[in-house]
């Protein structure tokens, strides 16, 4: 009995080491894969990228200090659709945080200001496939082209949460927070949290 319970202790501080040293391993191999990652964007100050990101335009995308992106960020800055040209721009300020699974589309212009945190899941997009026109509606949606309302802003210390949608030609002001699940279709003032499906100002901070 003393040596099964013996084997068990072994085996788990064995796990332990085995798991500690990956994980070594992992933070090692993320630094390089930052700074091989930097190279690709227009401008990057310093970066710090877990494996992995998807990548398309990175030449369009600027990043400011202190970038903090988790696993399976995607960055689509496209400049062209179905034979249209697009001049994107995706601006990433100072000390930025981007959590797992996120993704931000630009076709015109994308502005993260300094001090944004987004959750994990959000989606951050200045287009779509097409109107809502019945000359779109003979389409399907993947052979419709792109449209954009207009840049998307979110300005300084924003907090994202969990699954947030933020939609074309819309601004959120500085020091907002909008709440999990929340699709953001139009503009949201400074010192607001807001929240829902179509978004709605809830409270303002004070």
């Amino acid at each position: 009995m003393k040596q099964k319970i013996l084997n068990i202790f072994i085996n788990c501080v064995s796990f332990f080491f085995s798991l500690s040293s990956s994980l070594k391993f992992m933070d090692k191999f993320n630094l390089l894969y930052s700074l091989w990652i930097k190279k690709n964007f227009r401008k990057a100050v310093n970066v710090s990228v877990r494996y992995p990101i998807y990548l398309r335009g990175s030449q369009y995308i600027t990043i400011g200090v202190d970038f903090d992106c988790d696993q399976r960020l995607r960055l689509d800055a496209i400049d062209e659709f179905l034979g249209e040209k697009f001049s994107p721009e995706i601006i990433i300020g100072n000390n930025v945080s981007i959590q797992k699974d996120c993704h931000i589309g630009a076709i015109n212009r994308i502005v993260l200001g300094n001090n944004v945190l987004l959750a994990s899941k959000v989606f951050i997009t200045d287009h779509s496939h097409g109107q809502a026109t019945k000359e779109d509606m003979l389409f399907p949606p993947s052979q419709r082209k792109l449209f954009s309302k207009g840049p998307v802003i979110i300005e300084d210390n924003v907090w994202l949460g969990e699954g947030v949608v933020v939609l074309s030609g819309v601004t959120i002001g500085e020091n907002s927070i909008v709440g999990a699940n929340a699709v953001v279709t139009k503009s949201i003032p400074k010192n607001s949290i807001a929240g829902g499906n179509p978004a709605r100002i809830i409270r303002e901070i004070s």
